[in-house]
This record gives C-alpha cells, structure tokens and sequence, in this order.
C-alpha cells in the first residue's frame, strides 16, 4: 500500500501559498553519534537509506519496518523552492517532530525543537537558494523522564505500552509570507456577551490587525486595528442577526462555525494573509453537572489512541480521522477522549466541523524528577496553544492515572505539582474544564472527579459511587482520592475509563495473564453476542450512577491491546446499530 500525505497539513491555520515537503528522504541511523562532528548536514554523500515521510522507521509505511532501537538518526531532502514561494518571506514548519529537532538548510543551522506532539517552524528567507537541501537531525531517547504518552522505552512492548515512534512523523511544508507574519491567533468567544477576544504573537515589520468575521459565506464584520507591538490583544463585538435569534452557537448536534480571516498590514500594504475559524462555545459546571451553553451535557465518550496498523502514530490520510469520527457517532458516541497523544491537527479540525466532544491529554513522562517536571510543564503549554482554537476540546487532561508522579497518592511535592498544574491551565485558558489527574488519586484542585473502573459487570456501582462514600472507594486497588484530599463541595463524576471488552481468539488472554507482548482485553468473552452482553450489563449499572458522563474503553484494537469496538485497521467489529442501541440511555430507564 503507497502511504502519502499530501493535504495542507495545517487547516486551521491556513494560508494559501505552499509547498509540501513529504514524500520520499534520505535517512541513516547514527548509533555512534558522530553525524555533528562529521558534518552530515553539509556533506552531500547519500546517507544510506530512504524513509517515506511522514511516518516514523518503526512502521511500515516508512519503508523501513524496523524495531530496532535507535536514538539518533539523520533526515535530508533536496528540492526545488516553487516559484510561487518566490518574492516573500518562506516560513519552515513542522507538525511534529519525536523528539529533539535540530534544523540545517543549505548547510547553515536554522534552529531546533524539542517536545515530540507540538508545531514548530522556522523563518528560512536568509537560507533559501533556488535548489536546497534540508538536513534534520532528530534524537529520541529511551527516557523515562521524556514526555511520550504510550511509547515504551524499551523494545518489548508492555502492557498497555507500545512501541516507539521516533523522527518525523507529521507533515513537513514551506509557506509564503511578506515581510511580516502572524505567528499565532488565540481567539476566545464570550457566549454571553457575543464577543471574542483575540490574542496575537507577530513577527517582522506590521502596523495593522484586520479581521473578517463571517457565517456560512456572509460578511459579519470587518474590523482594523493598530498593531505596533508583537503581543497583540483585541475585542471584537459582534450583533446578533436580528432581535430574536442571537449568535449561532456551537454544539455535537449544531457545530455552528465562524470564519476569521486574518490580514497583517504594513503601511497599507498585506504582508499576510491567514483564514481560521472559530465557534461560539462556553463549557461550565453547575453543582454536579457540567454545561454546555449553559444547558445540561452528559458526555458519551469513546477513548482513542490513535494508532493504525502500518503507520502506528501517524494517520494514513485526513479522511481516516473523519471516517473515525462518523464511525464513533453512528454508535452513539458524542466524542473522544484523545488518550496520551496530540493528534494530527485534522482529527481536531473535522471534530470542530463535525460536531464531536475532544479531551485534550498530555502525553505522560514516567519518572518525578526536576527534569521531569520542567520538559512536561512547558511542552504541556504549547500543547494548550496549539489546540486552544478548536471548539471541539472542552477538557484538559495534564495527568493520567499518575503516570510520572507515581507517588501523588501521599507525596505533597507530587500533589503540590498536580495543583500546579491545574492553576496553570487555569492561567492561560479558564474556558476549559480540567481532569487533573485522571482516573484516581483526584486532588481538591480538579473540576471533574473522575474514575477508572474495569470491572466486568457493573452490578454494584449504583451503590458504590454515590456521592458520600467516594473518598473511601479503590476502584482497580488505587484510591480514589489522594490522601488528605476532600470534596468539599459536589462537583461533576465521570467514569472515564471502563470496558475493555476483548474476544477470545487466537489465545487473547486477560490483562496480568498474559506476558509482554501477547494480546490481550480488561474483560474477555469468546463471541461477539456475550461481549455485547458484557457491554450492556456496564452500561446498565452505568446509567444508574448519577455521573455527569463516561468514556468507553476503545476505539481500536492498538497493538496488543485487542479490546476496541475497531480492528487495528479501523475496522469495526460489531454492528454499529448494537452499540448505538447500548449507548442509549433510553434502554436503562426504569419503570
């Protein structure tokens, strides 16, 4: 199968002159680290191999396939800068680089990177000839300490833990722009006051911010400010339609989107030109219920790891992440929980159209360290500017199940780190909820209480999660709550992790049954009728617990992981129909 991707990789930011850098590299490991010393980056021997990028040497798709552990490798590419380019300044991005980037055009350093989930780009002009070569040096270590969400860091994989994903494994471009450039856009609509504030990092020469607001093709309003700094801020109030309808807002069911085009001026001239959008959307919490345009939400999530067979990380095309999303909607559900991993910026683009629910998570470091604490704190920000546009994400998960603050439970620098944390968030984006550790050892600073649950039948929760006995509970053997942390007032519950229902073929076994690397399930029936069972009797005792919403355990099938509702291919294993009628809450009504 020939994987290529060829799409604007970045379609919420979008500009209209570019040049795609995907395709076919060369590539070599450099096991001894002596490619600097060397001088790699200005040598023009071949380097040995060849790599299909986008996609990581691990994976099929890469043409290499290779479970090899490497640290270091090497990329380089020639090419020819599109004429069109030509006459303006050229921006170098990055979707995504795992794990440290450092970047040579024509044998001059440019610049590096380093966090394996975030954007990244570089101004060329001064670097670029009419035939150039690209020369990336990426290092990835077997850290710990690193943030890497589901990756292990050894070459077996583990449990729930996967194979490495190392290098380049997002697209690479080239963008025109004129002298001066919009680096970024934050923008946050106010419901309640039909207004949106905009926040803005610029970069060369500018005098003036105009933006064009428009709905469904309409002309809304334009609006010119003075732009002398390189932070930016601006309001914009917007009128309603008329006297009875008021702006359109955004939900699962109503996706309403705004157009935003954004023009940088420089003496009356353009100098760049950025179409966005964006959505009318507030996420609160009233009591035990969480809001959405201030009426009741109950979230029926699915968790996703974003993972496929052949490109492990990276997904084949756009179209498997909206054909992901249609799928999880034909069987009831009204979003996602994107587990350890940030998305390639389409998943979050056709949950935004589409009208889909996102969790944003940051992928876990594994070790409490200083160094720990520092490389995930700072990469977790970037990871909050990079998705904060996209209506579709209305929780931020900083922890999981405290992977790398191992000893939350009881330690109070641990605990003082999750606080952190969670004010943090607060600090740069208070339009979003926040799960602060995820699934146990909750501290007081959260806004959603949350559980992890896998337990094969759910007979008994109506009794076990009420409000008064939760911080007594142990679901899976871990405390509910951390030591000394009280809920002092009530506050939303979400089972957001629970299921993991696997069939029982070709020796599938149970998890802590089987060994590294062999298959396995939470739960394991052996035909699709008693999975279907299983399933149900959860959700029955579900329904009876008054959460404000839940995430089902999976999507796919992830490598050995085979519980999803998905094969590895993305496939789906039974009737969408079963599932949507098990996902009804309808069915659980009592007389």
């Amino acid at each position: 199968m020939n994987f290529t991707r060829t799409e604007y990789p970045r379609p919420q930011f979008r500009r209209e002159i570019w040049q795609n850098l995907n395709g076919l590299w060369e590539f070599c490991f450099d096991d001894e680290e002596t490619g600097v010393a060397e001088k790699f980056f200005s040598k023009r021997e071949p380097l040995g191999m060849s790599i299909n990028v986008p996609f990581a040497y691990q994976c099929e798709a890469s043409g290499i396939r290779s479970d090899e552990l490497h640290e270091v490798m090497w990329y380089r590419r020639s090419f020819t800068l599109d004429r069109t380019l030509k006459g303006g300044n050229v921006l170098l991005h990055f979707n995504a680089v795992d794990y440290r980037a450092d970047v040579w055009l024509n044998g001059k350093y440019v610049g590096g990177h380093e966090g394996g989930y975030t954007h990244f780009a570089f101004d060329v002009t001064k670097y670029l000839a009419k035939e150039n070569i690209l020369t990336v040096r990426v290092i990835d270590r077997y850290d710990p300490l690193q943030p890497r969400g589901k990756q292990y860091w050894k070459r077996e994989p583990s449990r729930c833990w996967y194979v490495a994903c190392s290098g380049i494994w997002q697209s690479v471009w080239l963008e025109r722009t004129g002298r001066g450039h919009l680096e970024y856009a934050l923008i946050t609509p106010d419901i309640d006051t039909n207004s949106i504030s905009i926040e803005t990092l610029c970069a060369g020469q500018f005098d003036c911010l105009r933006t064009v607001v428009s709905y469904q093709g309409k002309t809304v309003g334009t609006f010119d400010f003075s732009a002398t700094e390189q932070d930016g801020r601006y309001r914009i109030q917007l009128a309603e339609e008329d006297c009875i309808d008021e702006v359109h807002f955004w939900s699962p069911e109503m996706p309403n989107v705004y157009d935003i085009f954004f023009e940088l001026l420089d003496g009356g001239e353009v100098v760049d030109r950025v179409a966005a959008y964006f959505a009318f959307r507030k996420i609160s919490v009233l009591g035990d219920r969480i809001l959405l345009n201030h009426a009741p939400l109950y979230q029926k999530l699915i968790l996703d790891q974003g993972y496929w067979n052949g490109t492990d990380l990276t997904p084949p095309s756009a179209e498997s992440l909206k054909q992901d999303i249609l799928t999880a909607k034909s069987m009831g559900f009204n979003g996602a929980r994107k587990h350890q991993k940030v998305e390639d910026p389409y998943f979050y683009y056709y949950a935004d159209k589409l009208g889909f629910l996102v969790w944003g998570e940051m992928p876990s470091a594994y070790c409490y360290r200083t160094r720990e604490v520092k490389q995930h704190s700072e990469q977790y920000l970037d990871v909050i500017r990079q998705l904060y546009n996209h209506p579709s994400v209305i929780v931020w998960v900083p922890l999981n199940e405290s992977w790398g603050a191992r000893k939350l439970l009881c330690d109070e620098r641990q605990k003082s780190y999750a606080r952190a944390m969670y004010y943090l968030t607060k600090s740069v984006d208070n339009t979003r909820l926040v799960s602060t550790n995820d699934g146990w050892e909750n501290i007081e600073e959260t806004d959603i209480v949350s559980i992890h649950d896998y337990a094969p039948d759910g007979t008994e929760w109506e009794q076990k999660y009420q409000w008064k006995n939760l911080p007594e509970l142990f679901p899976m053997r871990r405390r509910l709550m951390g030591i000394g942390e009280f809920l002092t007032e009530k506050k939303p519950v979400m089972m957001t992790e629970y299921g993991g229902i696997a069939m029982q073929t070709k020796g599938v076994k149970q998890l802590h049954q089987e060994r590294d690397g062999e298959s396995w399930g939470y739960s394991v029936d052996d035909s699709q009728d008693k999975v279907l069972v299983r399933y149900e009797s959860l959700n029955r005792g579900l329904y009876a617990c008054s959460f404000a919403g839940f995430c089902y355990t999976q999507l796919t099938d992830v490598k050995q992981e085979v519980n999803g509702l998905l094969d590895g291919n993305h496939r789906p294993k039974f009737d969408a129909e079963e599932i949507l009628r098990i996902n009804d809450e309808r069915n659980y009504r009592k007389e």
